[in-house]
């Protein structure tokens, strides 16, 4: 399989501020890619515009991708405490717009240029406003991908391997656990040389940002988690301090006002190895793209396959501290 992580967008136009904007090309490139300034994201008020189009039980038609994508989301979030999303019509046809737009002009990017084939809006937020979503206030993310592979899969297993693709990944993860819980999902399919190509775009956007937790933050993976992914191949821009694949992030999600900051992280495999974890957040970012809400701890190099680590992962949130043990399992599945 070969792939290119794409873009994720966040961003807080209720603070008038592009917060986050990275491309990414993984498993061998073809993908050129920069960073764009982030700015720190702020949550708007409660207030905004209305949101139509949200769906209190999934419409997605069955075992299509975009419904294999969702469910992978909810099932994420849910079994580590965070809320599920819900299905939101108007940000699906941003979003499948934007999967058709990367198959039409085979490429992956966070922004459309005006006049290519299926052309709809610039931005992930100026294509949902395209399609009916409230021009003001607007927070959340958007993120896109792409796989090729030399056999045909399901359409569940093309949904679940875009997911995968995200949340394997230190910076990308943030997107499937972000404080927003309305979604739009796309999924586009062509050919390369012969060979199935899958093209995936999510965005999740609200008018303001939920609470997920009282608690203190949330990890994912959590107690119990199974089947993760035990190695990402590559994202761009790569992790800090690493220099090929590397192994399962553990994510750090708290609620929209918070600030994370990690002072130490550990893995241990089933023989007692310990792995001291990367530790990544807003204020040691060289890449200035996680969020202050948001922290990842990381093994530099890839995990084994069909193994229970045990974890602990510790630091403040708005200078309180905390700490998360547990153990997971991983999968076999490569991202």
């Amino acid at each position: 399989m070969k792939k290119d992580i794409s873009a994720l967008t966040a961003f807080s136009f209720a603070a008038a501020a592009l917060a986050l904007s990275a491309c990414g090309g993984g498993g061998g490139g073809g993908s050129s890619s920069s960073a764009g300034a982030a700015t720190p994201a702020s949550a708007p008020s409660s207030a905004g515009s209305p949101v139509t189009g949200t769906q209190s039980t999934a419409q997605y038609a069955g075992n299509s991708a975009q419904l294999a994508m969702f469910n992978q989301v909810n099932a994420y979030r849910q079994q580590c405490g965070l809320p599920a999303v819900q299905e939101n019509t108007v940000l699906d046809q941003a979003a499948q717009a934007h999967a058709m737009w990367e198959g039409l002009n085979n490429t992956v990017a966070d922004n459309e240029t005006a006049g290519q084939q299926g052309f709809t809006g610039v931005s992930y937020f100026d294509r949902a406003v395209h399609f009916g979503f409230p021009s003001t206030g607007a927070m959340g993310w958007g993120v896109s991908a792409n796989y090729w592979t030399t056999s045909a899969l399901s359409e569940t297993q093309y949904g679940q391997t875009l997911v995968n693709e995200w949340i394997a990944t230190v910076y990308h993860s943030q997107a499937i656990l972000t404080p927003v819980t309305t979604i739009g999902i796309g999924e586009y399919e062509t050919s390369l040389n012969g060979f199935p190509a899958v093209w995936g775009s999510m965005s999740l956007i609200n008018t303001s940002m939920q609470q997920l937790t009282t608690s203190g933050p949330i990890t994912f993976p959590c107690q119990g988690v199974t089947g993760v992914p035990y190695k990402a191949v590559s994202e761009n821009p790569m992790p800090p301090n690493t220099s090929g694949p590397w192994g399962t992030p553990v994510i750090v999600m708290g609620n929209a006002t918070d600030t994370i900051v990690l002072t130490s992280g550990t893995m241990t495999d089933p023989s007692g190895n310990v792995i001291n974890l990367q530790l990544l957040y807003s204020a040691n970012d060289p890449n200035k793209l996680l969020q202050t809400y948001a922290a990842v701890a990381y093994p530099a190099t890839p995990l084994a396959p069909n193994t229970t680590y045990t974890v602990s992962v510790s630091g403040t949130v708005n200078g309180a501290t905390f700490t998360r043990p547990f153990t997971f399992t991983t999968g076999n599945i490569v991202s």
